[in-house]
């Protein structure tokens, strides 16, 4: 876990281009969104007499479905001992665990103040905790990770749930006027990259290694083994 954690954080120093084009391209869509942060609010509160109430009153009701999605695949998993289901729950956990982290330092730094408080999507820096939506990150990052976990004839159903469940509460959190329409496309990358970072710890560390038994010319096996080194 430790090494996880320094890996996560120091993760842009050892980008490549590619990851550096998506981290653009995050950017981007951020922007683009932005442009519509005061329509997007307009939109799902037209006919509200109390949009500006400064209330966090809906935040456990939005943090229930990715809450229960983690707790679900955890207790299934221990009922039916399925070991495969208990590594998907411990890799769901870290990556909540590490973008949510990530998610209120970037709130403390930004200070954004949110849609409850203000009709300007530009009050930055004004003691608020707006920008990225902690929901949506970590909606993102259990939900990703239970829709990549999955595998075979069921890798149709886990994407279905893990995916539904992140843009529901995406949705939700915009609902409930909560968040700008930026901070959920900036929680929705931040939640679904930490969850491939886990994903490829958890399930890519060891990829390419294979253990085998070849015949020997006269008789006699060799065991073999070949894996991929960084």
């Amino acid at each position: 876990m430790l090494s996880d954690i320094a890996a996560y954080f120091t993760a842009p120093l050892h980008w490549d281009a590619s990851n550096w084009e998506y981290f653009g391209g995050t950017l981007a869509a951020i922007a683009v969104a932005h442009e519509f942060d005061s329509r997007v609010r307009t939109d799902f509160t037209r006919g509200s007499s109390n949009s500006l109430n400064g209330s966090d009153s809906d935040d456990f009701q939005d943090a229930l479905p990715a809450a229960g999605l983690l707790a679900g695949t955890w207790l299934y998993s221990g009922l039916f001992h399925d070991a495969n289901g208990l590594t998907a729950t411990g890799a769901m956990a870290e990556a909540g665990g590490l973008s949510v982290v990530t998610a209120y330092l970037l709130q403390y730094a930004a200070g954004r103040e949110g849609p409850n408080q203000t009709t300007d999507p530009n009050e930055w820096r004004a003691g608020g905790s707006s920008f990225p939506s902690v929901h949506a990150t970590a909606a993102f990052a259990v939900g990703t990770v239970f829709a990549e976990s999955g595998s075979g004839d069921y890798l149709w159903l886990t994407r279905f749930i893990g995916y539904g469940v992140a843009v529901a509460t995406s949705y939700e959190r915009l609902d409930h006027n909560a968040h700008w329409l930026s901070d959920i496309v900036a929680g929705a990358g931040l939640g679904a990259s930490s969850a491939v970072f886990v994903l490829n710890r958890t399930y890519g560390r060891n990829s390419g290694a294979q253990i085998g038994v070849a015949p020997l010319e006269g008789g006699g096996f060799l065991l073999t083994y070949r894996t991929t080194l960084d």
